[in-house]
């Protein structure tokens, strides 16, 4: 049994394994160098300032984070389109999704982002207090609601922040009854300043409360009740979008093999940027000498005197390592280049719904393709839970249209299409699609304009 609110599941802790590799790799090489040795293993025998000073020479290649970033804008290569049963007032929300001035492009691109990298994110439909400190309601009439600017909003939880949850099953399906998430809330401190408090959020049907730390007294640092209140509805607007699932509220990053190139390119990186120090500076070996008070003078103005029976020469490094060590590095880039692509794979995926079931059976869909499906209903529950906070019957539907062809070497396939276009093999309206598929092209650009004017201009003389 625990009272302690910021007790974690087992199963976050299982998440948190992963998201130890995944969280430094998102955050570039000073958070790679600030995980230690966690990433990058101290050598045995090796000292802690030699340690230290390899690690600030450690630089990262951000092969993880880039692939996250580049498969999210393929997602979101066209805005979002919200669909005609979509109640005007909800559309007005989504200009301000987040209350934070983002709207529902540039909020759907960041929670898509967080779940790529990390496996899930979560999102809360929230609505703004409406009762004083005695728990009197403040706001009564839709009048009231719009002179106040009340309406709903949508709290992004990252993964990291979950402490647990507990669920029910109702009808054979998982029914969120507690949830519990850390949060950061800033407060006023003093004439001008402001301080950041940490408190821990409990959700449940009906209710919510918040918990800090006692800051001071026999109790100090335990966690107690701060402040509680109750919500309109009889169930927790939380919305999980998964992508990579592996069970209820879990999941693991989809890119996580790559993560784990990742790690293994700094490791060797380090290694190699090492060697390389190593062997750039030559080592002055002397032989024949066994007198401690002999004077070695090394310069290009100096000589330096030898016994009868001395000998000193430079010993260099062959290279041959280096050469190994930078043959081993494409290598792995190669690799982390494959594993990245691999959400743009097609692959055999089971239809969407009951009702595409007799048109769409054995549909192919990248990977990619899906988790942008599975974002549209996502968001779609957002809106719906907006459509409850405000008396709405339905909160409508969203499409996400990506770009989700697999080209994994445009500069490769483009010259290769400028060839087949010059030998009459492929007609310049296909290429000019092509082009526009491969955003060589702008998509506004139509090709009938852009044809009669290519007419206009008269033949090209091949010189600029």
């Amino acid at each position: 049994m625990s009272d302690d609110p910021s007790k974690t599941l087992p199963a976050v802790d299982a998440m948190r394994e992963d998201w130890a590799i995944v969280d430094p790799l998102m955050g570039g090489t000073r958070a790679m160098r600030e995980a230690g040795e966690c990433l990058l293993p101290k050598w045995p025998k090796e000292e802690s300032d030699d340690y230290c000073n390899r690690k600030k020479l450690s630089t990262l290649f951000p092969a993880y984070s880039e692939t996250v970033k580049n498969n999210t804008g393929r997602v979101f290569a066209e805005p979002i389109v919200l669909g005609e049963d979509v109640p005007e007032s909800i559309v007005e929300y989504t200009e301000n999704f987040d209350r934070q001035g983002n709207n529902l492009q540039v909020w759907a691109k960041s929670f898509f982002f967080q779940a790529l990298s990390h496996g899930l994110c979560h999102v809360l439909a929230e609505y703004p207090k409406t009762t004083d400190a005695e728990g009197k309601p403040t706001i009564v009439t839709k009048a009231d609601e719009q002179a106040a600017g009340v309406r709903p909003y949508a709290v992004m939880i990252r993964p990291q922040q979950v402490i647990g949850w507990r669920s029910s099953t109702a009808d054979g399906e998982h029914v969120l009854t507690q949830f519990r998430y850390m949060e950061s809330v800033e407060e006023d401190d003093g004439t001008f300043g402001t301080k950041s408090v940490n408190q821990i959020r409990v959700l449940e049907p009906g209710k919510w409360s918040t918990y800090r730390k006692v800051e001071s007294g026999e109790r100090k640092g335990e966690w107690e009740l701060f402040e509680a209140g109750t919500s309109s509805l009889s169930h927790i607007p939380l919305t999980t979008y998964y992508t990579e699932r592996t069970g209820y509220m879990t999941a693991k990053p989809p890119l996580l093999e790559l993560a784990h190139l990742n790690v293994k390119h700094w490791q060797s990186q380090s290694d190699q940027d090492n060697i390389l120090h190593v062997a750039r500076v030559p080592m002055l070996a002397i032989t024949g000498i066994d007198d401690d008070t002999w004077e070695l003078k090394v310069g290009t103005a100096s000589a330096t005197k030898l016994p009868k029976e001395g000998d000193m020469k430079w010993v260099e490094h062959t290279g041959k390592s280096i050469e190994a060590g930078r043959v081993s590095l494409q290598d792995l880039e190669d690799q982390m280049r494959v594993a990245g692509a691999k959400l743009l794979q097609k692959d055999k995926q089971a239809v969407k719904t009951a009702t595409q079931a007799e048109d769409e059976a054995a549909q192919e869909m990248s990977p990619l393709q899906t988790m942008a499906s599975q974002l549209e209903d996502a968001i779609d529950q957002v809106l719906q839970y907006f459509a409850e906070l405000t008396g709405e019957k339905e909160g409508g539907h969203v499409q996400v249209q990506g770009n989700f062809d697999i080209d994994f070497a445009p500069e490769t396939t483009l010259p290769l299409l400028l060839n087949m276009a010059s030998q009459g093999r492929l007609s310049d309206e296909t290429l000019f699609s092509e082009m526009q598929r491969r955003n060589v092209v702008s998509s506004d650009i139509k090709w009938d304009e852009e044809k009669a004017k290519i007419a206009e201009q008269g033949p090209s003389l091949g010189v600029l």
